[in-house]
């Protein structure tokens, strides 16, 4: 007997492993890439790119099978962030509570809002995966993700770390991806030469910089 041979248990149990999926599946629509562990984003990137092709349907059917398999939570999109922790405890309270639409949170400021001072509620992920995200990858037919090994480890165990990526929605890329040795070791000697202030001009620098020496006139008086 196979039973429970298949996926990785990550030292979890089902419902700890069906809870952490989900989270970093809302995660990952949310913001476009995720941070996390090389051996976590290979276990959530199935369970995305399924999703995904279910949500190109964009059917009522599609909408209730991503609600049961994914569940719906308000979000506040990347380019509404800096506007929304900018906002009071009470503020924030308003735009993430504000349901909008006959059946889903859309994201429209509801008409009792004072659109001056709410310019934005917040979505559901289920219609933001829908409406904004499938629609990019309507003429792709699989493939919807990436991992991107990055070159720190995580501290306490050393465990591999990885980017999680939405393919196209990569607008910064990361600063810290696997690079040849020969450079990652250039610019860790140049940062330790850095802090320890050995950085000094080359020669020829040295003496332009050096002020000229000032020839000596002799006093008349002295003589």
């Amino acid at each position: 007997m196979r039973h429970k041979k298949s996926g990785r248990h990550l030292a979890r149990t089902t419902a700890h492993q069906l809870a952490m999926r989900r989270n970093m599946a809302q995660s990952l629509f949310q913001y476009g890439q995720i941070e996390t562990t090389l051996i976590k984003a290979k276990e959530v990137r199935p369970f995305v790119e399924r999703l995904i092709t279910l949500a190109r349907r964009n059917t009522l059917a599609s909408r209730q099978r991503l609600t049961a398999m994914l569940n719906d939570r308000a979000c506040i999109l990347p380019d509404q962030q800096e506007a929304y922790e900018s906002m009071s405890y009470a503020d924030r309270d308003r735009v993430l509570r504000a349901r909008t639409g006959r059946r889903h949170r859309t994201g429209a400021v509801p008409a009792s809002y004072n659109k001056n001072k709410f310019t934005f509620v917040a979505t559901s992920v289920v219609h933001h995966l829908v409406t904004d995200i499938a629609p990019k990858f309507a003429d792709r037919p699989g493939g919807y993700t990436r991992i991107v090994r990055l070159a720190k480890r995580r501290i306490g165990d050393g465990t591999d770390l990885a980017l999680l990526q939405l393919v196209g929605f990569d607008d910064q890329k990361p600063t810290d991806l696997k690079k040849l040795v020969g450079s990652r070791r250039r610019k860790t000697a140049e940062r330790k030469r850095a802090l320890e202030g050995k950085r000094t001009k080359s020669g020829k620098a040295a003496a332009k910089a050096a002020p000229a020496p000032t020839a000596k006139v002799a006093d008349p008086a002295a003589e």
